[in-house]
């Protein structure tokens, strides 16, 4: 399937001069096959969401991407050329659900190690201390960081030097709303004009950052389209908080959630910001009905 293709558009083969593309792959683990004849092509930059339930193949595809796992049938292309590990290294970033940090080292340390690797400079490095707003956490070591300061590390790790394919594995897994919606903005800053596939389980997420999806469903793809052309605009978002709030009185309740429909994620910011000023003091916030459900089922 090529980039805007809808669901019943046969998969484009062609490799052409796609930035990257996947011809009938499969690949897994041993004797545990996870991707089932993946075929798709993308040609233009954009972020492009990776969306399906656990053990889907999300993480597999990231990896056979990458070039860490070898396809056992059919082939990946960057470029129009085949892939190996040296054109990965040399193209892409992959940012997976370890961070990779050295919790021995301070956050400049580490910076400072991943950039003797990727042949960056020190101005590289101050660079993302300044794009990623940790400069005031350099000297800090990385073992006595927040989950959200190490996520903004480990983003500023993949932009030290720059590639033209950015491979990112639920970058915003296990963070609190805020902190997550810090990280999408950073993202959509530093990935202009560079091809990004971003895995996610958040279904509102999905809706606010990325312009295409490609869904997976037992190892296979299962849609490659626009986000745009997605129908369905029911979204309900569930609230939960630390303490009882009079802010959220008139809210329908499901068992331990406050629930509103929305019409869209953009929504979502600024309904956390209100409810913050009228001093709600938040828990989860949380999808619990989405139209992208429909590519689940």
């Amino acid at each position: 399937m090529t980039a805007g293709s809808g669901p019943d558009t046969p998969p484009a083969l062609e490799t052409g001069a796609s930035y990257l593309a996947c011809r009938g792959v499969d690949s897994g683990y041993r004797d545990r096959p996870v991707l089932h004849g993946v075929s798709f092509s993308i040609d233009r930059p954009a972020i492009y969401v990776v969306l399906g339930p656990n053990g889907a193949g999300k993480t597999t595809l990231f990896r056979t991407v990458a070039g860490i796992l070898r396809p056992t049938a059919g082939e990946v292309f960057v470029g129009g050329a085949p892939i190996d590990r040296q054109s990965s290294r040399d193209q892409m970033h992959y940012l997976s659900h370890m961070d990779g940090m050295p919790d021995g080292l301070t956050v400049r340390e580490g910076l400072e190690f991943y950039a003797s690797i990727e042949r960056a400079t020190p101005a590289d490095v101050d660079r993302v201390l300044d794009q990623l707003e940790i400069r005031p956490l350099a000297d800090s070591y990385i073992s006595k960081l927040s989950a959200g300061q190490r996520k903004r590390v480990s983003i500023a790790r993949i932009f030290l030097v720059e590639r033209s394919i950015y491979l990112l594995d639920e970058p915003t897994a296990n963070l609190d709303p805020k902190v997550a919606r810090e990280i999408r903005a950073l993202i959509l800053k530093l990935s202009q004009d560079r091809v990004v596939l971003y895995s996610s389980h958040n279904l509102f997420e999905a809706r606010e950052i990325g312009q295409y999806v490609l869904a997976l469903k037992e190892g296979r793809l299962t849609l490659f389209d626009r986000m745009e052309n997605l129908r369905g605009t029911h979204f309900i978002i569930g609230v939960r908080t630390l303490e009882p709030a009079a802010a959220l009185a008139q809210w329908e309740r499901r068992g331990d959630y406050y629930l509103k429909e929305i019409s869209g994620p953009d929504q979502v910011p600024g309904l956390i910001q209100e409810l913050e000023r009228e001093g709600v003091r938040l828990r989860e916030v949380r999808e619990m009905e989405n139209p992208l459900e429909e590519l689940f089922t």
